[in-house]
């Protein structure tokens, strides 16, 4: 097989180099032949001047065929790289040098080539398994010439305490290792099966081709031999001497990682980052140890090359003392309640199924098991910087962990069962916690699961079940520790600009996201809902939503959750809110839209007395996701004298707009009247909330929003731009998605699409994703879905596009009232009333179908899953059975 025969390579790339060898495993004078993929000549010829050299070093057992793609995009006038992507001896098709090569040989290798080669900056390494180790070895050789280095799944060091990736344990195991490395192909074909999608049948055979036959082997087995298992290997104090030189190392970095990799998982991902903190790092769902065949990874290389002139991205600076700089800390309000004459009040209670209050703290007694676990945490080893995943149920247990490690400095991560088990999973391993505190249901997940971080249960447990479960110790245990400690200086206090908090988005539209929030960030946050909504100190909040629980104490206000599932929205019954709302006399409550619909569903079982206590709130706060003024017109009446406020926002920013249900009514008054242009098609999501300011990017006519133009005008459709101090510091681990996020400079790019009226108000019409790109219509679905929604026996609507983009047929997928028995096409008198209803909103659906229930997100119960159902309504519309979406 030559290179012509190679998918994605030029044959112009491939050439060879005889090397002098300076490396211990030869001889002196001994010449070695390399075979190389290398550009140089091409860019010659075109008469392109490259900014510099991308130095590509494979693993095992790949050859230089993994970096073609890097090749290609090097090799285009718009940013011509020489790249160079070398095969190492006794690997791809170099020479095989029948003699054992040590990691310190390679690196030597490495360099020998580079000099014969007459590398002389500036030069970007790039890595992949031990090609990883061996590039960032040459790195720190051969600091004149080195620019950046660019890293995929690889690792520089085991930690103590933990074996080496089962993989790589059998690989060397006496009895498998040379059959399945050299003896027989076994090791290569696993290692290709990994990628996903799985590699074309050409391209396996291009992977194959220099290995085959037992004689070009012999390098894949000496590979694996080479990992350095514990201290006693002889290639230790190289792989040490890299791990180690990392520290000091300041060039930019960027690590572009697969984390479905049995092999270099998440926890060599962490390793790497505590090494090079200053590194950009996106993880790719969904993708492999072979990163670079299961993503495009050339174009963000690219983008990332062409951005190192510059900030590259927002950084984060650990500053000052909060507050110094006018930065209230989280928990200020908090203290200064526990000082004051309102110290004996009730700060936080938790009810019980009967409906009666299991537990309070008063202000004081809050104050004091903060510090107390602060105190214990500290000496277990939580620092600031720690990452600390909380598992607990909404309460005193979590309220009481969660300012605890803000104190501390620790980044809390917030990842809920809502995300469901396979979400969460994904959740917790990519944030690569240091510490997990939860209940005994969330360490039982860890221990099965294998989730990383030492564990810490929130209760006391017999020795038997500690060991089960894998908890050193509990809460309670750090509290008593803590609180007999002698009193000490105070720990120094965050800065402002210092990691606070990873939260994670919803998962409705994709993978679930981590959001990265400084010090800062969340006061803001805490100051706009204080601002907007009037929730101050002496305020009382009955919150079904998990976050807003936490925020009750940052707010003065005193916090209940009532008897329910937080992570099930649609568990919060009327009487069970009512006897969270007698138990503070509440003056407000937070609740999604789909909990509000079973407290209305449920509401004959309220008595006189849950009547009354709801008849007391003064303020009702629901979001995530739409909420229809005919609900909310319901729960009026069960909150008489409540102002009820349907703030639009997202976990990148929370809250966005604000408005009540007069203000509602109000638009779609005006919506029905034509009198305020560009009133109508979509949410009425209000104006911008305090310090928040509002644009869209105009929509292109393929449905996307290219441009960066930040458009106020009215009846202007686009993605929505937001800016706020409160807004997320980044994406974590998510660099890509990040610039994507930011490119439009000073704001935020939310994803959603709406437009703007003459009066200011933002209309909400959908995601940029689900948008339908009919013949010669760009279709937005919230306008359309909320008219058939109107129809009274529909419950939930989505419109959705099915067919190739720009000729998607428009097709409505409806949740029925009565529930239908089965999925599929709707009956003729339904669908006719659907398109009557969708045409008087402009929209001209194709085909209706209806379903039992629509999918939709497991923590809101509301958001449905458009992308989804258009998968399902192709597969039904092609003649395939239904089933369920």
């Amino acid at each position: 097989m030559v290179a012509a025969d190679w998918p994605g390579v030029d044959p112009e790339w491939s050439r060879e180099i005889a090397v002098s060898s300076t490396s211990a495993a030869d001889e002196p004078g001994t010449v070695r032949r390399w075979h190389l993929l290398d550009n140089a000549a091409q860019l010659a010829r075109r008469g392109l001047t490259p900014a510099g050299t991308l130095l590509c070093v494979h693993g095992n057992p790949t050859w230089s065929y993994l970096w073609r793609s890097l090749l290609a995009a090097g090799s285009d006038p718009a940013h011509p790289w020489r790249v160079v992507a070398v095969d190492q001896l006794d690997m791809g098709f170099s020479e095989r040098t029948g003699t054992f090569r040590r990691l310190a040989d390679r690196i030597s290798d490495l360099g020998d080539l580079t000099d014969a080669l007459g590398l002389d900056g500036p030069v970007v390494t790039v890595g992949h398994d031990w090609g990883g180790v061996i590039s960032l070895g040459w790195a720190l050789a051969h600091p004149q010439q080195l620019a950046a280095v660019v890293l995929t799944n690889t690792a520089v060091h085991q930690p103590s305490g933990s074996g080496i990736p089962p993989a790589l344990r059998l690989a060397l195991h006496p009895a498998v290792h040379g059959w399945g490395t050299t003896t027989s192909d076994a090791f290569l074909r696993v290692t290709h099966s990994l990628a996903n999608p799985p590699l074309t049948a050409d391209i396996r055979k291009a992977y194959m081709a220099p290995y085959r036959g037992y004689g070009r082997r012999a390098g894949v087995g000496n590979f694996v031999a080479d990992i350095p298992v514990d201290a006693s290997h002889p290639s230790f104090p190289a792989l040490s001497g890299v791990a180690e030189g990392l520290h000091g190392l300041k060039v930019p970095a960027l690590m572009l990682w697969g984390p479905r990799d049995p092999i270099f998982s998440d926890r060599y991902l962490k390793d790497l980052i505590t090494r090079l903190p200053h590194a950009k790092v996106h993880r790719f769902e969904g993708a492999g140890h072979l990163v670079a065949e299961d993503r495009d990874i050339a174009t963000p290389v690219f983008e990332w090359l062409a951005g190192l002139g510059g900030d590259s991205g927002p950084h984060l600076q650990e500053g000052t003392e909060a507050g110094a700089d006018g930065v209230q800390p989280l928990w200020g309000p908090l203290t200064e309640l526990a000082a004051g004459a309102a110290g004996g009040d009730t700060a936080v209670a938790e009810m019980d199924a009967d409906g009666n209050v299991a537990r309070r703290l008063s202000w004081q007694e809050l104050e004091r098991s903060i510090a107390a676990l602060a105190a214990g945490l500290r000496v277990a080893g939580v620092g600031s910087g720690s990452r600390v995943s909380l598992m607990v149920p909404p309460g005193a247990d979590l309220t009481v962990a969660l300012y605890a490690c803000l104190r501390l400095g620790a980044v809390v991560v917030v990842a809920d069962a809502g995300l469901g088990t396979r979400g969460l999973s994904r959740a917790v391993k990519g944030a690569t916690p240091d510490f997990l505190i939860g209940i005994d249901k969330a360490l039982a997940a860890a221990a099965v699961l294998g989730w990383p971080g030492r564990r810490i249960s929130v209760q006391d447990l017999p020795a038997a079940r500690r060991r089960i479960l894998g908890a050193e110790t509990s809460l309670a245990a750090l509290a008593r520790r803590g609180s007999g400690l002698s009193p000490e200086a105070p720990s120094p206090v965050p800065g402002p600009d210092a990691e606070a908090a990873v939260l994670f988005t919803s998962g409705s539209t994709g993978p679930a996201k981590g959001v990265l929030y400084t010090h800062r960030q969340l006061g803001a946050m805490r100051d706009t809902v204080v601002e907007t909504f009037g929730i101050r100190s002496g305020a009382r909040l009955v919150a079904a939503f998990a976050p807003f629980a936490l925020l009750g104490p940052a707010l003065g206000a005193v916090s209940v959750t009532p008897a329910m599932d937080v992570t099930a929205p649609r568990t919060l019954t009327a009487r069970a809110l009512a006897d969270a709302a007698a138990a503070i006399d509440a003056t407000v409550v937070f609740a999604s839209p789909a909990a509000l619909r079973n407290v209305v569903a449920t509401q004959d079982g309220l008595s006189q007395a849950g009547h009354g206590a709801l008849g007391r709130v003064e303020l009702l706060l629901s979001a995530g996701a739409p909420v229809p003024e005919a609900l909310l017109a319901q729960v009026q009446r069960l909150l008489p004298q409540a102002s009820l406020h349907t703030p639009y926002g997202m976990t990148e920013a929370l809250p966005v707009t604000d408005i009540s249900l007069g203000g509602i009514r109000e638009a779609e008054a005006d919506a029905a009247a034509g009198t305020v242009p560009g009133a109508g098609n979509g949410v009425c999501v209000g104006l911008p909330v305090h310090g928040a300011r509002l644009a869209v990017a105009p929509l292109a006519a393929d449905g996307s929003a290219p441009g960066n133009e930040a458009v106020t005008e009215a009846g202007v459709t686009g993605e929505i731009l937001v800016s706020a101090p409160h807004v997320k510091q980044a994406y974590d681990r998510l660099w890509l998605t990040q610039r994507q996020s930011v490119r439009t400079p000073g704001w935020h790019r939310t994803g959603d699409v709406g437009h703007f009226d003459a009066a200011g108000r933002l209309w909400v019409e959908g995601r940029l994703a689900h948008i339908v790109t009919a013949p010669g219509a760009v279709v937005t679905p919230v306008g359309a879905e909320q008219a058939i929604e109107r129809l009274d026996d529909v419950g939930l609507a989505a419109v959705v596009g099915v067919g190739p983009s720009g000729t998607q047929a428009v097709v409505a997928v409806v949740e029925t009232v009565p529930a239908a028995r089965k999925a599929g096409p709707a009956a003729p008198h339904l669908a006719g009333r659907v398109r009557g209803a969708a045409l008087e909103a402009g929209v001209s659906v194709s085909a209706v179908l209806e379903v039992p229930a629509q999918p939709t997100d497991i923590r809101h119960n509301a958001k449905i899953d458009r992308t989804r159902l258009s998968r399902w309504a192709s597969r039904v519309l092609a003649g395939g059975l239904p089933g369920q979406p």
